[in-house]
């Protein structure tokens, strides 16, 4: 099934200031920001059907499987950005991630110094360093969001785990493009370290991606800005990646820092079970890609700006 979403937009200009950190467009106030990305709060609920048929997390008694890797698309860029922060002023609905790493072959026991790397799309469906490449439907230029944030590195980044496994990221809930469901890209490195203000050497264990319920979704996707980008969603039965498996296949528990407005933001939770001796092409299966399943001719590609770019 796909979902409409019709434009319910009102004008953006480019001319935002972002010395003060204001969040552009769609009423998302620093507050919700905030909110979200504290680590504890009373108004936080938990939404429902976001829990399917084997899932698992590490406050179960079930150790987590191992976690299948899948195509990384062709939106990867190499040299993100150590930082927890990737949202660089792109405006949309706050989105707090905390992932647990985990070694699925040893009784899933923390894998502490593992480098978890993060990029998605902004959202109208771009990401940075494809900033032509067309989402699908109908969206405005990317110019037009009214951010500063570097066309080659937003909502890109890595985070390194410490002794219980864990890694945090401030974002923003992600768009989605043609054909794919809303998600998140993810590589789980080891045996590497930071230098120069990105991660380099180990090897990469896993390669997946992260998905979100489809009520959530297309909630969110009527609000501001991501309303400004109309035409056909596609849902989780319909993706050519997502197999159905629920937290195993990457589903990301969510929880609405106010329940009756989405638009404060959600935090996002989910153990990644990987062998920490196995080394991942970022082949994987399943399509993955943007429309096509390759970026569109004459983009970008190579490394991603060093770390006097971040925001």
């Amino acid at each position: 099934m796909t979902g409409n979403h019709k434009d319910k937009s009102i004008t953006r200009r480019r001319a935002i200031a972002v010395s003060g950190g204001t969040i552009a467009a769609g009423g998302l106030a620093a507050a919700g920001y905030q909110a979200a990305f504290a680590d504890t709060g009373t108004t936080t609920t938990t939404t429902e059907a976001v829990a399917t048929a084997g899932a698992t997390s590490s406050e179960s008694s079930g150790c987590m499987t191992l976690m299948s890797s899948v195509t990384e698309g062709p939106y990867y860029l190499d040299g993100a950005l150590v930082r927890k922060d990737i949202t660089e002023g792109k405006s949309g609905v706050p989105l707090t991630l905390r992932l647990t790493v985990v070694d699925a072959t040893d009784g899933c026991t923390p894998v502490p110094g593992a480098a978890v790397e993060i990029w998605h799309c902004d959202a109208w469906g771009y990401y940075s360093g494809y900033t032509t490449a067309n989402p699908g439907g109908s969206a405005p230029a990317e110019s037009e969001d009214g951010s500063t944030a570097n066309d080659k590195t937003y909502l890109r980044g890595y985070q390194v785990a410490g002794a219980n496994g864990v890694v945090k990221f401030e974002t923003i809930f992600p768009g989605w493009y043609t054909p794919r469901t809303c998600h998140i890209h993810l590589k789980v490195h080891t045996g590497g370290q930071k230098e120069d203000g990105t991660y380099e050497g180990g090897k990469v264990n896993y390669t997946g991606q992260l998905f979100f319920d489809d009520e959530i979704a297309q909630e969110i996707f009527t609000l501001e800005p991501y309303s400004k980008h109309s035409g056909s969603y596609t849902t989780l039965d319909n993706d050519m990646v997502y197999d159905g498996g629920g937290a195993s296949s990457g589903l990301l528990t969510l929880k609405a820092v106010h329940k009756k407005d989405p638009s404060k933001g959600y935090k996002g939770f989910l153990t990644i079970g990987v062998d920490p001796d196995a080394e991942n092409t970022g082949a994987g299966s399943g399509g993955g890609g943007g429309e096509g399943g390759t970026p569109p001719s004459g983009a970008p590609t190579g490394d991603a700006p060093s770390a006097t770019a971040s925001s």
